[in-house]
């Protein structure tokens, strides 16, 4: 991935690539090096940025990046908080799903993760009214209210979750990415035992490449299996034991994957 400044010249395998050839020129097309070879020219997708953007945490991958997008609902015009920002993924996709109506609060511990997600944002996005970052610890509190999304990149999310009833509109989605089964648990547990959860659903995203030339057709000998476990749930009114509605919020269940999938087959 190259970054187009004017007056540079990018040594690709011996050849040079002037930038002030490529500047200002319609990208999909191709360009050749004084070597004599033919590279083509595109603008990268986010998807292809966060790959190859510098790092200081580990980045959510872009199959976990789709999924969390549609499992937690954000739609233009969203207010979203995020926690961690680590090296900026989630949160530039974040940014371009709320859009110039949208909000993103961002709350991370580190500076070095901080500076370092700025500048890869700055890089892609360039700047954005719609991003608001706090050095804050998530755990403590969260000062932002009237949420309607909130995603937590954090090792212990289930310490989050008395925060979030209070932040959270009710109707809103709450999901968590963790890489480990006992964290996935104990999140769960965690958001049923609060009262003011329902529809708690967990899953994991596996992607298998297939390769198809001609009459040969067949999967990748490789693919990105699991990378983390993403938890949603729904902001509902809390109920508490001996309530009218009873403490119902644990058996208040989403639509079944399992039983849809049984009931699509003939």
């Amino acid at each position: 991935m190259i970054v187009l400044r004017a007056g540079t010249v990018s040594d690709l395998r011996g050849g040079k690539l002037p930038h002030d050839d490529l500047i200002g020129t319609l990208e999909g097309r191709p360009v050749g090096t004084t070597r004599g070879e033919t590279f083509l020219m595109v603008r990268a997708t986010l998807a292809e940025f966060v790959l190859a953007m510098p790092r200081g945490a580990q980045i959510i991958y872009p199959k976990d990046l789709s999924a969390i997008l549609l499992a937690a609902d954000i739609y233009p015009g969203a207010t979203v908080l995020e926690a961690g920002t680590g090296s900026g993924a989630l949160t530039m996709t974040l940014l371009r799903a709320v859009g110039p109506e949208g909000r993103v609060f961002s709350y991370e511990v580190r500076e070095d993760f901080s500076r370092l997600a700025a500048q890869n944002i700055g890089r892609y996005l360039g700047s954005s009214d719609q991003l608001v970052t706090r050095a804050h610890d998530i755990y403590e509190s969260i000062p932002d209210g009237g949420l309607d999304r909130i995603i937590l990149d954090v090792p212990e999310p289930w310490r989050v979750v008395h925060h979030a009833v209070t932040a959270l509109r009710q109707g809103g989605v709450l999901a968590s990415y963790v890489p480990t089964v006992p964290q996935a648990v104990r999140m769960v547990e965690s958001l049923r035992q609060s009262g003011a959860f329902a529809m708690v659903e967990t899953f994991e995203t596996l992607v298998r490449p297939w390769n198809i030339e001609g009459a040969s057709v067949r999967p990748a000998h490789r693919m990105v299996a699991h990378t983390a476990f993403i938890t949603t749930a729904r902001r509902v009114e809390q109920r508490t034991a001996g309530g009218e509605q009873g403490t119902a919020s644990a058996g208040l269940k989403g639509p079944d994957h399992r039983d849809q999938q049984d009931a699509d087959e003939p």
